[in-house]
C-alpha cells in the first residue's frame, strides 16, 4: 500500500475528515486532496518533516509513513530501470566484488547479488568512480568504465554497521568515506522537551545543540530523558 493508501485507510478507522488531517498536519485541505488523488507525488521522506506530523494524527508509529514513502520510491525507481540490470552493470559488478577487501566480503557480496542495482552497490560504483576519476553517476556507465575501475582501483573496504568505506587505488593514498544518518526532523521527544518550559528553559545554547545531536537505532526517547540528559549533562561527577 502506498502512503496516499494508508492515510485513506487510517481517515476511515478514525472517523477524519481530509480537513480534519490538514489542520493537525498544518497544511492545506488542497495539498491533502492533491496527495490523496495522485496529483501530488509523496515527498522524499529526507526533504520534509511532515510524515512525522502525519503520523502523530494518524495514530500510527513513528516514522511509519516515511517508511512507506521510501518503500514507494524504490519500487518506481525499479519499474523505470526494470527488473533486470543493463548489460554493462555485470561487468562492473565484477569488478567491484573482484576488488572487495572487506572482512564482510561475503555479506557484502550477497546484499550486492540480491538487488537489481540496489542502493548498496550504487554507493560504492559511485565513490569507486570518483577515486578513479570517472563519471561519478552509476547509472550512464559506458564499457571503459569496467576497465577504468580495473586499471586505478587496487581494493576496497566496508564497515556495514557505519559504513565507512576506505578505497586504495593503485596510486596515492587510501581515501575513507563515512555515511551517518541524519534525521530531517528532530526526535518527537526532544520536540516535546523543547515545547515544556518547565523542562527545558534553563538550557542554553550548546547544551540544546548536544541533545540534538544524540542518534537512537530503535527506541525513541521521551521528553523526561532529555529532561534527565540535561541533569547528567551538568554534573561535573559525570565528566573527567
Amino acid at each position: 500500500m502506498d502512503v496516499a493508501g494508508v492515510i485513506r485507510q487510517r481517515l476511515e478507522d478514525l472517523g477524519l475528515e481530509q480537513r480534519d488531517l490538514a489542520r493537525a498536519a498544518r497544511v492545506t485541505e488542497s495539498y491533502v486532496s492533491q496527495l490523496l488523488s495522485g496529483r501530488k507525488t509523496a515527498p522524499a521522506p529526507d526533504r520534509t518533516d511532515i510524515y512525522d506530523r502525519l503520523d502523530r494524527v494518524l495514530k500510527l508509529p513513528a516514522g511509519e509513513l516515511a517508511r512507506v514513502a521510501e518503500r514507494g520510491r524504490r519500487e518506481e525507481l525499479r519499474r523505470q530501470l526494470g527488473d533486470a540490470p543493463p548489460p554493462l552493470f555485470p561487468r562492473v559488478r565484477e569488478v567491484i566484488l573482484r576488488t572487495c577487501r572487506s572482512e564482510e566480503a561475503r555479506q557484502i557480496r550477497a546484499i550486492i547479488e540480491r538487488q537489481s542495482f540496489g542502493e548498496l552497490e550504487r554507493l560504492v560504483a559511485h565513490k569507486l568512480l570518483e577515486v578513479a576519476g570517472g563519471t561519478t553517476d552509476p547509472f550512464r556507465l559506458t564499457p571503459r568504465h569496467a576497465g577504468l575501475l580495473q586499471a586505478r582501483i587496487e581494493s576496497w573496504d566496508m564497515n556495514l554497521e557505519s559504513l565507512t568505506l576506505d578505497i586504495t587505488p593503485h596510486r596515492g593514498p587510501t581515501r575513507r568515506y563515512e555515511f551517518v544518518e541524519r534525521s530531517a526532523a528532530p526526535e518527537p521527544g526532544l520536540q516535546r522537551f523543547l515545547a515544556d518550559r518547565s523542562l527545558s528553559g534553563s538550557a542554553s545554547a550548546a547544551e540544546i545543540e548536544f541533545l540534538k545531536a544524540l542518534r537512537f537505532r530503535d527506541r525513541r526517547p521521551t521528553a523526561w530523558y532529555y529532561y534527565r540528559e540535561l541533569q547528567n549533562l551538568r554534573d561535573p561527577l559525570h565528566f573527567e
